[in-house]
């Protein structure tokens, strides 16, 4: 029996995420985003000895919180190559699949791992601690325009332009080393009343793009039609509009740019649909157990 690690982080809608999977005890499930385990333990303790688990994480530290069984598989990668991975393991087909999108409660608490407007810790972010880049690199390195670019893409900030240029102006007398550098650096350009939701908003974009996390959603998501057998489920859940806007596309669509294709008879050309329609939120009451799961959105899907 495997113990849940609540400590590392809180699995947010546990059940209804697992009713999601419509879990077949002899089956084959993937969690492509382990973190603390939460949800895997879940879908584990469901499965038979005949049943398979694959977990997939790139953070050394989630590593810690596997656990050993024949039937339990963790991959030790990033999750946009799930398809290769599943191959090495001989395995062509599963029975579901889960992500769950946010950064880990242990990411977030972390503070030399930067990922928090909390504290003071070096510009990081990197999930992959062995990745070469890091948000330090881009606040120093990156062009004014891509600045630009990525706090209105990531960040959908309004005032983009100008926080940019206020960090290229800034760097060049001295080096932006720290969160409370950076933070302190574009203080002028926060909202009043407004700032802490400010610069959730710019580590967001600088995270994303330190993690590539929506070019490795996308190739995520293209994946899952080869691996998912019919009747299989996809059950994602996203965190901010960016990823869910992608995950919807994908669902309703066939594809993450929302382009409908269809065939002769006039039917939508897509692997997947939809088992509830829309999305799935956290109850009042989970809300107040765990802030984190606020922001969640929940989409099931059934293989075509």
């Amino acid at each position: 029996m495997t113990t849940q690690n609540n400590t590392y982080h809180i699995p947010v809608m546990l059940t209804e995420c697992l009713d999601g999977l419509n879990i077949n005890p002899d089956g084959i499930y993937i969690d492509v985003t382990f973190g603390g385990g939460g949800h895997s333990r879940a879908i584990f303790e469901k499965l038979s000895p005949k049943g398979k688990l694959i977990v997939f994480d790139q953070d050394p530290d989630a590593k810690k919180n596997a656990w050993e069984a024949p039937n339990f598989f963790f991959v030790a990668a990033n999750f946009s190559f799930v398809q290769n991975h599943l191959r090495l393991l001989g395995i062509k087909e599963v029975d579901g699949v889960l992500a769950d999108l946010g950064v880990s409660s242990h990411q977030f608490d972390e503070e030399q791992r930067g990922f928090s407007i909390r504290g003071n810790a070096p510009l990081d972010m990197r999930m992959n601690q062995q990745g070469d880049l890091s948000a330090e690199n881009i606040i120093n390195e990156y062009e004014e325009n891509d600045l630009i670019r990525i706090f209105r893409n990531y960040g959908e900030l309004k005032n983009a332009r100008t926080i940019a240029q206020t960090i290229v102006s800034k760097r060049e007398s001295c080096s932006i080393k720290t969160t409370q550098d950076l933070m302190t650096a574009i203080q002028k350009c926060a909202p009043k009343f407004k700032d802490h939701k400010f610069y959730a908003q710019v580590f967001q974009a600088i995270r994303i793009e330190v993690n590539q996390e929506m070019d490795v959603l996308e190739k995520f998501l293209k994946q899952t039609e080869n691996i998912v057998k019919k009747e299989g489920r996809l059950v994602i859940m996203s965190y901010h509009s960016l990823e869910d806007r992608l995950v919807k596309n994908y669902i309703k669509t066939g594809n993450t740019e929302g382009k409908i294709e269809k065939d002769f008879f006039g039917n939508v050309l897509k692997p997947f649909s939809e088992v509830v329609r829309g999305i799935i939120t956290p109850s009042e009451e989970e809300c107040k157990k765990n802030t984190r799961a606020r922001s969640a959105k929940l989409r099931i899907a059934v293989r075509s």
